[in-house]
């Protein structure tokens, strides 16, 4: 009994190291990638460092359902490849201990951290995509922060562009200023300038008070009325001006969450669902509505359908006489009748295109609540026997091995998500298409695994083809 909780002890303990280190080294990988993606929005913001954490917090939370089945992968074939490289595989055979008894404990942790990954795909991520969304919408919104730089117009300020030509070391102190007033939005009419001044933030940092001194303010008045050539000019010189402009638009304003709320990300699986009957039953009535608009204009026979228009014109248009002008009249208005039936089909068939594409990705998104912990699931099939037959250790084949089998179950996940957007396969098959074929080539591996294969061993291989060779001389 002891010996089996000593064994179990060091399975754990091997399996622990690289899983945290390979969870999030992961984490920050894509977490560079995404600052990598929203620098532009970011720099230059003013943010403080508050916002930033907050906003990276919930990014990397966001991103947990990419770097745990990663993580479990790398993990699992570098536990069981070290095992195999120290010859403890071995020796726990040699004492009647077998591969799967071996791998009970992590398979057991990797069950449990499944339905971890279930319960945090339903609650925790569409609480982090909600705040991470209308966090990230907010900073993208937001103006540069504000800096005043010499010898250059600076218009960030809304309806003023103003140049400073020199600033004194502390920021406060200036000389050479030029202002163009646009509040009026009638052009530049006004302009004014002062040859030094002061430059001072309130307290709470929503204005910007600006104290000029020895200037001159230049202004261009309206024409007046019944008059075609005044245009009277307005010039007044000042020893000390004071200008308070308004930062407030500078600030971070937040956005009410609830505008974010109706997104299927940000949505658990019984929201989903709820949702989902909704919008069924919604397409359901617009297409019954559909049929009923339209089944006026046509006939429906046994073999085709026929655009019944002239018997509705005709109906429309009362007979007189056959006359040319008559039966001219009779096919003009059948014509705008079929040009607003073709319109109104257009119309109807890009609605219940839409609608039903939202549908679809209300259908992925529950799916997707499942997936990530069957897929956590599957890639520790793989992971475990593939590790104990390389018998690797370390970040060198291992890693390479993991890397390419996880790119192949990323690959087939966003070919068959995108498939199902386009309503090409069902949601599900879609969806489940990388568990679908990954799980047969897990339980491949732990059955080769089971029976000592030498799969990736080149002296195996070697000595098949010399055998082979000398067969077929």
């Amino acid at each position: 009994m002891f010996k089996i909780n000593k064994l179990t002890r060091l399975v754990l303990v091997e399996f622990a190291g690289p899983f945290i280190s390979t969870f999030f080294i992961s984490l920050f990988v894509l977490l560079m990638q995404f600052l990598w993606k929203y620098i532009d929005d970011l720099v230059g913001k003013g943010l403080d460092w508050w916002t930033i954490i907050k906003l990276l917090t919930f990014t990397v939370t966001t991103l947990v359902p990419l770097a745990l089945p990663l993580a479990i992968l790398v993990s699992s074939i570098m536990t069981f490849g070290n095992l195999a490289e120290r010859y403890e595989i071995v020796a726990t055979k040699s004492a009647g201990i077998s591969l799967q008894r071996l791998m009970r404990p992590l398979l057991i942790t990797a069950i449990l951290i499944s339905v971890g990954a279930f319960y945090f795909s339903n609650y925790v991520l569409p609480w982090s995509n909600l705040k991470a969304g209308a966090l990230l919408y907010d900073v993208r919104q937001q103006k540069p922060a504000f800096a005043i730089k010499e010898g250059v117009f600076y218009n960030g300020i809304d309806g003023y562009s103003l140049k400073v030509g020199d600033k004194d070391e502390d920021g406060k102190g200036i000389r050479n200023i030029m202002i163009y007033d646009h509040t009026a939005a009638q052009g530049n009419k006004k302009v004014i300038v002062a040859d030094s001044g002061k430059m001072e933030l309130t307290g709470d940092k929503n204005f910007l008070v600006l104290t000029l001194k020895n200037g001159t303010s230049y202004e261009e008045q309206s024409k007046r009325r019944n008059s075609y050539d005044s245009r009277p000019h307005l010039r007044y010189a000042f020893a000390e001006q004071v200008i308070r402009f308004d930062l407030t638009s500078f600030q971070l304003n937040r956005t009410d969450e609830d505008l974010f709320r109706d997104n299927n990300q940000m949505m658990n699986i019984f929201q989903l669902q709820s949702s989902l009957d909704t919008f069924i039953v919604q397409r359901n009535a617009r297409q019954v509505q559909f049929e009923k608009d339209i089944k006026p204009y046509y006939n429906f026979l046994r073999d085709s359908t026929v655009l019944n228009l002239t018997a509705n014109a005709q109906a429309v248009v009362p007979l007189k006489d056959s006359s040319l002008a008559y039966k001219k009249s009779v096919y003009e208005y059948a014509l705008n009748q079929a040009r607003a039936v073709k319109s109104y089909i257009n119309g109807s068939d890009e609605e219940l295109s839409a609608r039903q594409r939202q549908i679809l990705r209300y259908k992925i998104e529950i799916h997707r609540k499942f997936t990530l912990s069957i897929a956590c699931f599957v890639l520790f099939l793989i992971g475990a026997p593939l590790g104990s037959i390389i018998r690797k250790g370390g970040i060198g084949l291992p890693i390479v091995i993991a890397i390419a089998f996880f790119l192949v179950y990323h690959i087939i996940s966003i070919t068959g998500e995108k498939m199902a957007k386009e309503g090409q396969i069902p949601p599900w098959q879609g969806m489940w298409q990388s568990s679908i074929v990954l799980l047969p080539i897990g339980i491949f591996l732990a059955y080769k695994a089971t029976h000592d294969s030498a799969l990736f061993d080149a002296d195996a291989y070697l000595s098949f083809l010399k055998k082979f060779n000398r067969k077929k001389k």
